[in-house]
């Protein structure tokens, strides 16, 4: 158990959006702050995770506020037959939710956005909708979900998998994650837009008029990946794609390997030790 910083001030912000999806900001922030962090999980990975991460970069002097999924941890919400979300509530309700609350809390230091996995894919998403209000862009164990971008012969069986998800969903009112080994119990919506975004190597938010491939060209904050050689899930040329999304964003890859990262180099074991992370992230 991590004992926190006398110096660090833990905070929960309780928020609630305008279409009653409450849950928690679970905020560590130092006594002077250097710049903020907005972090987005994994999919199904619930924010207090990610608290090993927030308080080694508190200690360092860098604001943590990490975001809940809808549906997860202190969500309010789960998926199931009567209640569905996907990327137009994640990226037009919740993260502008978040992004409000960090610009409220801390106002006057630089702001960072970051994510894990798809966290990370929606991180660079939401950048796109306000280009100008970060400083970087942190993506860790992150990549397009574009099948093209998967090595053979893992890549070649994706596709199936992105129409076989959406179907499940559908059937069962929910995806199934926990039971599948992938997320949590995830909402139809959300699989249905992942799904497309794998297919089709294009980001966009069914029922949202809203660009999202273009607000990501306007980005030009610099961009830094950690990735990680044991970590199947997200492969080299998935972030390069994720990046190339950012053309007029300085673009930084760094692997770690077990010996560096002093756990096993998958996609989820830094959590718990992220110092190598957090290395690599603030070089």
């Amino acid at each position: 158990m991590n004992t926190l910083d006398p110096g660090i001030l833990a905070e929960e912000v309780a928020l609630q959006s305008q279409d009653g999806h409450a849950y928690t900001l679970i905020a560590r922030i130092p006594a002077t702050p250097s710049s903020a962090l907005l972090w987005v999980p994994a999919l199904g990975v619930a924010a207090r995770h990610y608290l090993p991460f927030a308080e080694a970069l508190a200690a360092r002097g860098v604001a943590v506020f990490v975001h809940e999924w809808r549906g997860n941890g202190s969500s309010a919400l789960r998926a199931n037959r009567r209640t569905d979300w996907g990327y137009r509530d994640l990226l037009g309700t919740d993260l502008p939710l978040s992004h409000a609350a960090v610009r409220n809390r801390l106002p006057d230091v630089p702001h960072r956005i970051g994510g894990h996995s798809l966290g990370g894919q929606l991180a660079a998403c939401h950048a796109g909708q306000d280009p100008d209000a970060f400083t970087a862009l942190w993506l860790v164990g992150s990549g397009t979900p574009y099948w093209r971008t998967y090595p053979a012969p893992r890549g070649y069986a994706l596709p199936f998998f992105y129409q076989f998800a959406p179907w499940l969903a559908r059937a069962c009112g929910a995806l199934p994650g926990r039971r599948l080994g992938f997320g949590g119990d995830e909402a139809r919506g959300l699989i249905r837009d992942w799904a497309r975004v794998g297919l089709s190597g294009r980001y966009r938010a069914a029922g949202w008029p809203v660009d999202l491939e273009a607000g990501m060209r306007a980005v030009h904050a610099p961009v830094r990946g950690v990735l990680f050689d044991d970590d199947w899930l997200a492969p080299e040329r998935s972030l390069r794609a994720l990046m190339a999304k950012l053309p007029n964003s300085p673009a930084h890859v760094t692997v770690l390997d077990h010996v560096r990262l002093g756990a096993r180099a998958d996609h989820f074991a830094w959590m718990k030790q992220p110092q190598a992370v957090i290395d690599a992230l603030s070089a």
